[in-house]
């Protein structure tokens, strides 16, 4: 599938080869970065599973983690254009972790957390697939040990994770642990509706610096201490 931002094509969707035992209706996808190109193992065809579980309506929650959704493609992006190398990056929620993957191919020292298993599997996979090196670890908000641990962090990425409200309250007391000095937030949103409230409570502990990207839906909030 075409992206929105300039310079970048994501493509494919076709089955997966070299996939890891157990995983399977999977595809490919490739996306191309300032840096190099990524290739991405996904599973296939997990908008119409969230579409058929009809969005959590029943209780299960969908494989949102499972989607290459356009802020993560931004994201990657706006990481691929920045100077990271040797920089000790965590994302948080990465799902597929494309931008943790294009942070780790700047030369980043990378750890990409979820709190789905498969999630992590697959960011396992694809950090191998595309030669790079990237730790995973299983992380929840509620109790985020594995990104508390590592703090503070030079740069800490999430993309699209500002859909839930009833999650915000504890991802919002996280960051202001992740980060001090220089280090930095960016979030990339797709205009969701939580996003404005989360990022005004954002702004007790942090300046919010908010910029477009080539897909008109996304922004990438860039949030630094105060000093």
């Amino acid at each position: 599938m075409p992206s929105a931002t300039s310079g970048f094509t994501l493509y494919g969707d076709a089955p997966g080869a070299g996939v890891p035992s157990g995983l399977l209706g999977v595809g490919n996808s490739t996306l191309d970065l300032p840096t190099g190109r990524i290739e991405l193992v996904h599973p296939r065809d997990a908008l119409d599973q969230i579409y058929q579980q009809n969005f959590g309506w029943g209780g299960t929650e969908p494989p949102y983690w499972a989607q290459p959704w356009p802020s993560g493609i931004e994201l990657a992006g706006a990481v691929a254009r920045a100077d990271v190398g040797g920089a000790r990056v965590l994302e948080l929620g990465c799902g597929l972790a494309l931008p943790s993957l294009a942070a780790a191919q700047c030369g980043a020292r990378v750890l990409a957390t979820d709190r789905v298993p498969d999630a992590l599997a697959f960011a396992a996979h694809n950090a191998r697939r595309n030669g790079v090196r990237l730790d995973v670890a299983q992380c929840d908000w509620s109790d985020p040990w594995a990104a508390i641990a590592g703090a503070p962090w030079d740069l800490v990425l999430a993309a699209d994770v500002l859909y839930l409200h009833d999650r915000l309250d504890a991802l919002g007391a996280l960051l202001p642990r992740l980060v001090c000095g220089a280090g930095e937030v960016w979030l990339a949103d797709q205009g969701r509706p939580p996003a404005r409230d989360f990022l005004a409570a954002c702004e007790s502990w942090a300046t919010v610096d908010t910029t477009g990207t080539a897909d008109p839906e996304v922004s990438v909030h860039r949030l630094r201490r105060r000093k």
